[in-house]
């Protein structure tokens, strides 16, 4: 692992549904405190509770710093309104959004909607490659420039600078352009569960963060290694693609946090991961001793760093801004 490269750390925030948005903003400044790269809030269809793109909307403008990526279900949902919803959220915290990419298998989910029968998994990460695939179109649908507000004129866009997508997959079709400009990021960062092979084949493609659940270093480095080869097959920059292991923890003492902060810190000077993503059993009681015990031992042996590098989630990750696919086409043309 690169000595100038920085370890990334991040951790779900979610459990027991909270109607009290003070809940996860104290959760996620507990984590910012911490320097966590980001946090990300479960959804799914299968259980009532608050909306997580919604609930880190309330969030963003109490935080400062710290990425906020809600888990977005592509199976059932718009992919229009996701790109809308997501870019919303960059808009609103200043370039800190993501998205977690998920689907939906359940016929009860299936039933809420009405609109069709549960699918396949494999059918539906088809579906959700396609909503990654238009989403991105759509975020670039605006030019950065493209929003001109010149009152002297009465012109508020540039034409010229919008575009459609004229997309058709296999279960939708998206014309464009997007109603909300292009955001901040250009593209809000891209996580995805890819432990299981279907939601891989999306990682691969289209993921930022790429997480695996495993049990150990040796599991981890070969799955890192594959997702690497096979993005770099794509076309990609292996390099442009963190693996973080999503590890489960369950800290009651400061000693359990010592012996956490030597796990991970082992596994990323073996070359295993880019970073660890944490599942608490307990968020709040968790959290606390990793910002206060595990993050401080990592940053003691110069594996994580003190502060934040800059404002944006994807300058947190290292990652560059996406160049706009319309303007590059124009450019060339």
């Amino acid at each position: 692992m690169s000595a100038t490269r920085s370890l990334h750390l991040s951790a779900e925030i979610g459990g027991p549904p909270h109607f009290d948005a003070a809940h996860y903003v104290s959760l996620a400044r507990l984590a910012e405190r911490g320097t966590l790269d980001f946090v990300t809030l479960s959804d799914t269809f299968a259980r009532p509770g608050p909306d997580a793109l919604a609930v880190l909307s309330r969030v963003a403008p109490a935080t400062e710093r710290i990425g906020l990526v809600p888990t977005v279900t592509t199976t059932h949902t718009e992919p229009f309104h996701v790109s809308a919803a997501v870019a919303t959220l960059d808009w609103v915290s200043r370039g800190r959004a993501g998205w977690a990419v998920d689907v939906s298998t359940g016929e009860a989910e299936a039933r809420l909607f009405g609109r069709r029968s549960a699918a396949p998994g494999d059918d539906l990460w088809h579906e959700a490659r396609e909503v990654a695939d238009v989403v991105g179109k759509l975020w670039d649908s605006w030019e950065d420039d493209a929003e001109i507000r010149d009152s002297s004129t009465g012109r508020f866009i540039d034409r010229d600078k919008l575009h459609y997508v004229d997309f058709k997959g296999r279960t939708f079709s998206v014309r464009g352009p997007s109603i909300v400009p292009r955001p901040p990021q250009g593209h809000p960062v891209t996580v995805i569960d890819a432990t299981a092979d279907a939601a891989r084949a999306a990682a691969v493609r289209h993921a930022d963060i790429a997480l695996v659940r495993t049990d150990t270093p040796t599991a981890a480095r070969a799955a890192r290694e594959e997702i690497r080869d096979r993005a770099r097959a794509h076309g990609r920059d292996p390099d442009r693609l963190s693996v973080l292991a999503a590890l489960p923890i369950e800290l009651h003492t400061t000693a359990d946090a010592v012996d956490l902060a030597g796990l991970v810190g082992d596994w990323y000077e073996q070359g295993a991961v880019d970073g660890v993503h944490l599942l608490p059993a307990d968020v709040e009681r968790d959290l606390g001793f990793v910002v206060d015990g595990t993050v401080p031992l990592l940053q003691h042996r110069g594996l994580l760093r003190r502060f934040y590098p800059g404002a944006t989630l994807r300058e947190h990750l290292g990652l560059t801004r996406p160049v706009n696919q319309y303007a590059r086409a124009g450019e060339s043309s």
